[in-house]
């Protein structure tokens, strides 16, 4: 059985993942991950959980967070955040410009990829830097 909180995949596996799968999976992750540092520190009472996540995780605030983190990236990092960030979007929310929207989907994709590889440390790590916990 396959443990989907603790996963390892295989470089191929992963190398099979397009650059869009990388950043869907990562949206989650950096989701889960706002949504438990927003409870546990206190960030907003229940009823304005949802508003503060939504604020967070929108497109023009990863534009703004992962400039934090961009010089810390490793080589590999790095690259999988270009490649994200370089995938041409179908659609860009109104609410973000499409430098926004790429540079999220970059953080996204990269967040995708250290989560395949069961990097749990290292995105602890970058997540710190970005909120400054």
């Amino acid at each position: 059985m396959t443990d989907y909180f603790h996963l390892s995949a295989e470089p191929d596996a992963i190398r099979a993942v397009s650059n869009l799968g990388l950043a869907h999976l990562g949206d989650g992750v950096y989701e889960l991950m706002v949504r438990s540092w927003l409870v546990l520190h206190g960030k907003a009472t229940s009823k304005g959980l949802h508003r503060a996540t939504v604020r967070y995780v929108a497109a023009p605030a990863q534009a703004l967070l992962v400039q934090k983190i961009l010089p810390v990236l490793t080589e590999e990092e790095a690259d999988v955040f270009r490649r994200g960030r370089n995938t041409s979007p179908h659609t860009v929310p109104k609410a973000a410009s499409r430098e926004e929207y790429q540079a999220a989907t970059g953080l996204e994709a990269l967040f995708g990829y250290l989560y395949l590889q069961g990097k749990t440390d290292r995105l602890n790590e970058l997540f710190t830097l970005m909120m400054g916990a």
